[in-house]
């Protein structure tokens, strides 16, 4: 977990950065003062952004204007037409992964966790410290902590009010390895356990179809689902997702571009969005050569 918790140092700071740009955006700060504000060098800053994400600040930032998202919601009609051909029964793939989705029975969804046994741990994570929680049938939580753990542990408890909860870092660390770090893991297919309405659980399989630095809008999902009318409906069931990062609701956005409303904070959601943007422009440049 060494290397998982060095990302979640630097992503404090990425963090930091972020917020200090979108509150001085209107004075166009260079490198020197983002750096100074997160108590940095200039050069230390830089390498540690670009080994966290690939690319400069300055490149990063691009890909998290309005512009820059524009460009990809041009682009992903055809996207969510070949989604929607393959049909949206079978599992999804994310990045590397393939993620089983599994729904829980309306038998179950009325015990609220009854008799279950919740397996849950805090770690780091490139995108900060995260709470995860598994059973034997699969993950039914990731998310990432904002005010404290103990705000977190209460938002898990108030899904699975009749679960049982044990806490174990030996359980959850190797799964958190497979999440962020696939590439080290056995290769071993990740299930969800999901407890939510039909509609619901349908929204968060859509997610599962676009892919990693591509975005989609609440409307798009919507018309994937055929209901072109529901993109509400669509930001609600969005807005309780219970496993961030591994259903991509973060790559869900306005239809005018602009990057919010996320359960885990919109500073977070930007970081996913950069960081999916400029591995899939390196892709992209690596191929070219």
């Amino acid at each position: 977990m060494a290397r998982i918790e060095q990302h979640n140092i630097v992503y404090r700071r990425i963090e930091a950065a972020i917020h200090y740009i979108e509150e001085h955006a209107q004075e166009q700060p260079g490198l020197d003062d983002i750096a100074a504000h997160v108590h940095l060098s200039k050069h230390h800053f830089a390498r540690l952004f670009k080994e966290w994400v690939g690319v400069s600040p300055i490149q990063f930032l691009h890909f998290i204007t309005v512009e820059y998202t524009k460009e990809r919601l041009a682009e992903q009609q055809s996207i969510l037409d070949a989604a929607h051909s393959a049909g949206l029964s079978g599992p999804g793939r994310l990045h590397d992964l393939f993620v089983n989705f599994e729904g829980m029975t309306p038998g179950e969804y009325k015990q609220r966790g009854k008799e279950l046994t919740i397996t849950y741990d805090f770690a780091s994570s490139p995108f900060g410290e995260c709470l995860l929680a598994t059973t034997t049938r699969g993950i039914c939580y990731l998310g990432f902590v904002g005010q404290s753990q103990d705000h977190q542990f209460a938002e898990l408890k108030s899904t699975w009010p009749g679960a049982c909860f044990v806490r174990s870092s030996d359980a959850i660390a190797p799964i958190m390895r497979s999440i962020f770090y696939p590439q080290g893991s056995t290769g071993k297919k990740l299930t969800l356990l999901l407890k939510g309405t039909n509609f619901q659980i349908n929204v968060w399989r859509a997610l599962l179809t676009i892919p990693a630095g591509h975005l989609a809008t609440y409307k798009d999902i919507a018309t994937l689902l055929g209901t072109p009318k529901a993109s509400r409906a669509v930001g609600n069931a969005i807005a309780v997702n219970p496993v961030g990062y591994l259903i991509p609701c973060h790559r869900a956005i306005t239809s005018t571009g602009a990057i919010k409303k996320y359960r885990w904070g919109s500073t977070r959601k930007k970081a996913l969005i950069g960081w999916e943007a400029s591995k899939r422009e390196l892709a992209q440049e690596s191929s070219s050569l």
